[in-house]
């Protein structure tokens, strides 16, 4: 208002007398802890997903990508074959590598050129053109050979596809979830924030990977983050390494024994 005032846009302020002085309310981007899923519901999730009599097994191949790569959901459905490198099926190391590159979010058709509701964009907090790789759990390893041979998907294809063939609608994924937090978690845990959103699966495997000991940086390079913006969001997530941390102070707090004085 002082801006337009001083413009000449405004003659006076309309706000009412010291509305203008008013703080701006402080807002933060840190992961509610009450959102991260245990293992057991996290399993149980996926596997009433995998169930479903319509589009289950392709549904669920992508909820077990944001899990147990954590991903965002806009990544995961912009994925071709070709961005998956599988191990053998005989190889010891049965530890897949994924390749990320794009992400297609939802921006509805009035906000594309070419009338589409997704639009392809580039990795959020990356320079133009730039990808990341993440090494994956022998798990997704035989989800996603099981989901590539069972949809006969060829190496352009996309990895997860809608009922058409096209990209994998928001809300999909959406309403598949919430069916499956509705179908599994008892009431006052569905009507908790626990794994409220698809989203939730990507929070809950980087606060596991943080939890392990994997360090921020590795963390970071993996999730498409800086390590403080990966900080600020889960340093309130990150717990059970207290007891750990207070041994290593424990030896390295005591001063040493002087020799009594004569």
């Amino acid at each position: 208002m002082k801006h337009a005032i001083r413009r000449r846009v405004l003659r006076t302020n309309p706000l009412p007398k010291g509305r203008e002085s008013t703080a701006v309310t402080k807002t933060s981007n840190a992961v509610d802890k009450r959102s991260l899923m245990n293992a057991d519901q996290a399993a149980a999730l996926l596997d009433w997903i995998r169930r479903r009599p319509r589009g289950g097994m392709r549904l669920h191949a992508s909820f077990a990508t944001l899990y147990y790569c954590g991903l965002r959901p806009e990544e995961a459905v912009a994925m071709r074959v070709k961005d998956v490198t599988l191990p053998g099926p005989d190889d010891g190391d049965q530890w897949c590598e994924l390749l990320i590159h794009t992400a297609t979010p939802e921006v509805g058709k009035q906000s594309t050129d070419t009338g589409e509701i997704h639009e392809e964009r580039d990795l959020k907090g990356r320079a133009e053109g730039e990808t990341r790789a993440a090494p994956e759990h022998p798990d997704l390893t035989r989800i996603l050979r099981q989901h590539i041979e069972d949809e006969q998907l060829k190496p352009g294809d996309l990895l997860f596809q809608g009922e058409t063939g096209g990209v994998l609608a928001g809300s999909v994924i959406r309403r598949a979830w919430r069916s499956a937090r509705k179908a599994v978690l008892p009431p006052h845990v569905f009507e908790s924030p626990t794994g409220r959103r698809a989203y939730d699966n990507r929070h809950t495997r980087l606060t596991k990977w943080l939890n392990d000991g994997i360090p921020p940086v590795q963390v970071a390079e993996w999730a498409g983050n800086s390590v403080p913006v990966l900080l600020a969001t889960y340093a309130r997530c990150v717990e059970g390494q207290l007891p750990d941390l207070k041994r290593r102070l424990e030896a390295a707090g005591y001063l040493p024994e002087l020799p009594d004085a004569h």
